[in-house]
């Protein structure tokens, strides 16, 4: 059964969106089992090896990519200026950057010097993510009360940050520790927007930027980048290349699909997407004898192999789901490429939540193959209850 394209959106983009946050919820929960396969798990910082779980966030930040020519075209139809377009960006990233920064510290938190506790900080800090985020003009409330709510979330997240204790004795406040999966996101999309903003999506331009951020990636393994502290202390995600360089290849593509379908060549752009795909794989696996691959050290490796993980992904769905219109079969996980925030951020309601209430499952069915049936039903109930709120006006939206 097929079903056409929606005008406006290319269907391969909301579709390995949807689901890359449904395998991201699923490793995020792998933690609850016992008995997990190492092919599922992150790979340790000194193995010269690639987990299931090193491939997600990488090929999140090349979806990240995808979609920014397609936002900033729908900004333009709205009769937004360049100026607008990269207030919106700048916006977008520091909330993505502070939403990544809470998450982060939320790992470094010392519960038992928290007069809220660590699962009270947890909710507090989805309460505030809801109020703060949640995409008002669905509800159809009074732009002053919507002031009023926005208003409460930013009191909740100046009250967590007031009552924070973190580090092995409680003894630290909130800090920089490696900015938190949507941290990084944030400035790899800053980055990566503002370029394509500032070239006027001029591909030259994007393709030498992927370039630079991989050479970027390539200067930091090799220590050339040691003088940059400074840099590296207030932007260490830009200073490492990794995340704009998995980025980049994104945009990179996704431009390349524009232009194709705009002078009528769009038939070889599946070409395209095989030969960059080709090209970033031979990169990686041709680097990994330097640095090996590693998603916690960032090696070129790691960003090569999954950039060409990206590329032909991209490829083959937009030729099953957008040329040949085979998209019934992801319906179920729709919500967690349209409702994205939300989706990932489920769970930071549901554990705290859990963990009041005792509710925990017994050992037998998280451990091994059934622990893992779990969690790939745990992540579809997520993105099914995302589904569900977003019926009813709830979903967050930066």
């Amino acid at each position: 059964m097929t079903k056409p394209t929606s005008p406006g959106r290319v269907a391969a983009i909301d579709i390995l969106r949807a689901l890359t946050m449904y395998f991201m919820i699923f490793v995020n929960d792998l933690w609850s089992l016992k008995g997990v396969p190492k092919w599922l798990e992150h790979a340790s910082a000194t193995e010269d090896y690639l987990g299931f779980s090193d491939i997600i966030f990488p090929l999140f930040l090349f979806i990240v990519g995808l979609s920014i020519p397609f936002a900033v075209a729908n900004r333009r139809k709205k009769g937004d200026s360049s100026g607008k377009i990269v207030w919106h960006i700048f916006i977008r990233s520091v909330s993505l950057i502070l939403l990544g920064f809470y998450m982060m510290n939320l790992e470094e938190i010392a519960g038992n010097q928290v007069i809220v506790g660590r699962f009270g900080w947890e909710l507090l800090m989805g309460v505030g993510i809801l109020l703060i985020w949640l995409d008002w003009r669905r509800t159809g409330l009074s732009q002053r009360v919507v002031y009023l709510m926005q208003g409460i979330g930013v009191a909740v997240f100046i009250f967590l940050a007031a009552i924070y204790h973190g580090g092995e004795n409680g003894q630290s406040w909130m800090q920089v520790y490696w900015w938190g999966i949507l941290g990084l996101i944030g400035w790899a999309y800053l980055l990566n927007a503002l370029l394509y903003v500032a070239s006027s999506g001029k591909l030259w331009v994007l393709i030498a930027g992927w370039l630079f951020f991989n050479l970027l990636n390539i200067a930091d393994l090799a220590g050339w980048t040691s003088g940059w502290e400074f840099l590296r202390s207030v932007a260490g995600p830009l200073v490492t290349g990794s995340n704009p360089a998995l980025t980049a290849g994104g945009l990179v593509a996704a431009v390349i699909l524009r232009k194709l379908k705009s002078s009528g060549k769009e038939k070889s752009f599946y070409l395209w997407m095989a030969i960059l795909a080709v090209v970033a794989l031979a990169y990686g696996f041709g680097l990994r004898p330097e640095w090996g691959i590693s998603k916690i050290q960032a090696t070129p490796a790691w960003v090569g192999i999954c950039s060409g993980m990206g590329f032909a992904l991209f490829g083959m769905l937009y030729f099953f789901a957008d040329k040949k219109g085979k998209t019934n079969w992801a319906n179920i996980i729709r919500p967690a490429g349209t409702a994205t925030l939300t989706a990932y951020l489920l769970p930071y309601f549901i554990y705290p939540i859990r963990s009041v209430f005792g509710l925990v499952l017994p050992i037998a069915l998280r451990t091994g193959f059934i622990g893992i049936l779990k969690s790939l039903i745990f992540a579809l109930l997520v993105v099914l209850l995302t589904g569900w709120l977003e019926k009813y006006k709830i979903k967050l939206k930066l």
